[in-house]
């Protein structure tokens, strides 16, 4: 088992020049905005050298797609991770802005090589970009950049491109109303970037259709890696699920109101957030991630941004691991986190639950179930009954940060329970051992 009582981190960044220092950055995941000017500490990497300097680190998968975006460059200056080289010279006037991710890279996961410098970039290079009017279908076969703007009913964006395809859409004003089928339906790409500049509205009210054997369940709905960012408001509105992918989700600008009988925002193998506004009102689950082919996936990675959560059933809810570096995350829900290994470095959760506040349960096999906090300020206020305010079917592990919880049953592990450092304050004192609820009722220390 990994005990951490510190974290080392690297700034995924990317450099700007000097024409482009007239906007402030977005900054995230706790972390100061990056200038223009060189990093001045020597663990500071652009991310074009994070790619370069780490990609053999990376998983399969993730080394194809950071060698293809560096080689992109020569054909799609969207892809470059460079502000001179990105943007023409008659928009380099034009503000852009970057979130800065402080990632882990020593935690249960390495969280280095997360995100992408196009990941983070918050404001799209139009130059070579198609603006579409949307009146009906449309259908989008290739990679490139495509400007959405319109008001639509039964419309669905439909993205038809290339495995190796990346493909961003920009949403520009854009409003779709569909009855029982996605509003953005991704069939192949390699990764979709949902990227919002004006303030745009996606809405399904009825009960979806499915595509063949495809049960096409979400607002938006994709087979491929997708990418929300943007400096303005998407508001999605479901019938059953907010933003589905088979693969993975990531999430580092923009504000998002999510109002969702199922579950607001669904990834197989990740959801990745680093930046934005997340207001999830869900019947289910507000973040679910699992993969039941691969037990090591199912995951979900917070560093940043600013996380509302009304959930029905678990505000958050992995199959492997769920690791939060950062952010502020405020929960009510029935059970608040869930996951097999939960790590917390980080950040300020507030959490209302009727059920088990901070849940670590034997879902993946790949890990022990395991509650880990090493620093951030942790608060659970339980309902009556018999409720747990965290509960672990392994081990409760407590290396630093504060840990508040007020309930009838504080902590009920069946491993150990340790306090290693930081405070812990059970019903309003503190305490330097775990207490552990007996089944049934009484306590134990």
């Amino acid at each position: 088992m990994k005990i951490l009582s510190h974290f080392s981190h690297k700034t995924l960044s990317l450099s700007l020049t000097a024409g482009l220092l007239a906007a402030s950055l977005l900054t995230g995941c706790g972390a100061e905005a990056q200038s223009a000017a060189p990093a001045e500490t020597s663990e500071a990497l652009s991310a074009s050298e994070v790619v370069a300097e780490t990609a053999p680190e990376l998983s399969e998968a993730e080394t194809q797609e950071s060698a293809a975006e560096t080689q992109e460059s020569a054909v799609e200056p969207q892809e470059e991770t460079s502000a001179e080289a990105a943007a023409p010279a008659e928009t380099a006037a034009e503000p852009e802005i970057v979130t800065v991710a402080n990632v882990t890279s020593d935690g249960v996961l390495d969280a280095t090589e997360f995100f992408t410098g196009r990941d983070l970039t918050q404001t799209p290079d139009l130059s070579g970009a198609e603006t579409l009017e949307v009146a009906g279908d449309v259908h989008i076969t290739a990679e490139g950049v495509y400007v959405l703007t319109g008001t639509a009913s039964n419309a669905t964006i439909y993205v038809e491109a290339p495995d190796d395809a990346k493909v961003q859409l920009v949403l520009d004003g854009l409003s779709i109303t569909n009855d029982d089928f996605p509003c953005i339906y991704v069939t192949g790409a390699d990764k979709v970037f949902v990227t919002t500049v004006s303030d745009s509205t996606l809405t399904v009210t009825g009960a979806f259709t499915a595509d063949g054997d495809t049960n096409t369940d979400g607002v938006i709905f994709s087979r491929s890696d997708l990418v929300l960012n943007g400096t303005a408001t998407l508001t999605i509105d479901s019938s059953e699920n907010g933003v589905v992918t088979k693969d993975d989700l990531k999430i580092t600008g923009g504000t998002y109101n999510i109002t969702a009988l199922s579950k607001c925002l669904e990834a197989n193998d990740s959801i990745r957030i680093a930046d934005g506004v997340l207001n999830l009102a869900a019947g289910t689950d507000g973040l679910h991630a699992e993969n039941g082919d691969d037990e090591t996936k199912g995951y979900i990675y917070i560093c940043g941004g600013t996380i509302n959560i009304d959930a029905g059933d678990d505000a958050v809810h992995a199959y492997s691991v769920l690791q939060i570096d950062g952010g502020a995350i405020q929960i009510k829900s029935a059970e608040g986190l869930e996951a097999t290994y939960i790590q917390i470095n980080g950040g300020e959760i507030s959490i209302e639950a009727a059920d088990d506040g901070i849940n670590g349960a034997r879902k993946s096999s790949a890990y022990e179930p395991t509650i880990e906090i090493n620093d951030g300020y942790v608060t659970v206020v339980m309902g009556s009954g018999d409720t747990d305010g965290i509960d672990s079917n392994g081990d409760i592990i407590i290396n630093g940060g504060t840990v508040d919880v007020t309930g009838r049953s504080t902590f009920d592990y069946d491993g150990t329970g340790v306090i290693n450092g930081g405070t812990v304050i059970v019903n309003g004192e503190q305490v330097d051992t775990l207490p552990n609820q007996f089944m049934g009722g009484g306590f134990r220390r």
